[in-house]
């Protein structure tokens, strides 16, 4: 299953986008990252098979083990790519969010969009890690 990243807001070469990059390298699962201008600028359209997940503050904020679990169920129900769509400053509107298929909250801080997507990054890592049975995630 492909894990695509739909982000505002454009990294450039900063520390985030090395985290990011480091992170995504990591995944043995294919993975992909656009990038949208902060206003305008369409969203990719969803492909058949697929997932959305909208980065909210107001959405579920999943352990890392329950992150795995929904990749694993989508992924094993035939979803053929999860798209993780990060908003600009001003989030996302009511449409995208009312569409989306898990709203998914980093906790009840507010964090910068690219720190976000470093966040994100880390987190598909270690849920795909889980999944693999891989020795990086430790429980508490």
């Amino acid at each position: 299953m492909l894990l695509h990243i739909v982000a505002r807001g454009k990294i450039g070469r900063s520390p985030e986008a090395e985290l990011v990059d480091r992170y995504l390298q990591r995944i043995a699962w294919p993975t992909k990252v656009t990038e949208l201008p902060d206003r305008g600028g369409n969203c990719p359209s969803a492909a058949a098979g697929s997932v959305t997940v909208v980065l909210d503050a107001r959405g579920e904020a999943l352990m890392s083990t329950a992150l795995a679990s929904r990749l694993e169920r989508w992924r094993d129900g035939g979803k053929r790519e999860a798209r993780f769509l990060i908003g600009a400053a001003d989030g996302h509107d009511d449409g995208q969010r009312s569409a989306a298929d898990l709203l998914l909250s980093l906790g009840p801080a507010t964090w910068p969009h690219l720190l976000a997507r470093a966040m994100l990054a880390e987190q598909l890592f270690r849920a795909t890690s889980i999944l693999a049975n891989h020795p990086y995630h430790r429980e508490g």
